[in-house]
């Protein structure tokens, strides 16, 4: 009989000890996030457009609290703006109206799925939904709806590292908003322009390897120009 109580209460403590308030949720996600003062990491990417030949590319990234971001590559040219995703608290930037929405298993763990309404229209996005793993307080996954780009998803997995800093990332985008007549690694005998199909996506597939973390990053990195082709 105790121990038929004991699991009562230990299973009642996993269901109901997390909080469901979605301000108190984000609140630990972004302090989780805080304790990366700044980093720098090797990126491969790997774009999965039908109807573009993208070779694999390769990047170095640096990052420095609280939204300072420098990439140096030659090939990013027509990666969408937020693939990188540099900093996975950029989403809840300004002012917001947060709602919980429900629990839900996703890759084998239990997250909170959160809906974002910003309530500044100046900004591009008009909804974002967050899958936020409470035991870790980290991202799992984000759904943004936005005014230019249409939807994107991106996904997050992560490896051993004691930091909320991801080793994959799986970015799936909308290719009929993306703007890529003038992508330099496009195929240079297609017009992609006109063979962009305006209901198929594409992917992006990041990797990230070599990360060095709160080692200290000189303000002058981040006063370069991020070093991209200009073909």
């Amino acid at each position: 009989m105790k121990l038929y109580f004991f699991l009562i209460f230990f299973l009642s403590t996993i269901c109901f000890g997390q909080s469901k308030d979605p301000n108190v949720i984000i609140k630990n996600a972004k302090e989780t996030f805080k304790k990366v003062k700044d980093y720098s990491a090797d990126v491969d990417v790997k774009v999965d457009v039908s109807f573009l030949k993208v070779p694999e590319m390769k990047a170095k990234i640096y990052f420095k609290q609280p939204d300072k971001t420098h990439i140096e590559s030659d090939g990013f040219a027509m990666l969408p703006k937020d693939g990188l995703y540099t900093s996975p608290m950029s989403l809840l930037d300004g002012d917001y109206t947060a709602i919980y929405a429900k629990d839900e298993f996703f890759q084998g763990h239990n997250t909170s799925v959160i809906k974002i309404i910003p309530l500044n229209d100046k900004g591009d996005v008009i909804l974002a939904t967050l899958w936020i793993d409470q035991n870790g307080n980290i991202l799992r996954k984000v759904e943004s709806t936005t005014k230019t780009n249409g939807t994107f998803t991106i996904i997050f997995n992560y490896g051993s590292n004691k930091f909320p800093l991801p080793e994959k990332i799986e970015f799936t985008f909308n290719t009929g908003r993306l703007k890529i007549s003038h992508a330099p690694m496009a195929d240079e005998n297609n017009n992609t322009q006109k063979k962009n199909p305006g209901s198929s996506t594409g992917k992006v597939y990041i990797t990230y390897s070599n990360y060095v973390i709160n080692k200290g990053i000189p303000d002058s990195v981040f006063r370069k120009k991020s070093k991209t082709s200009k073909n």
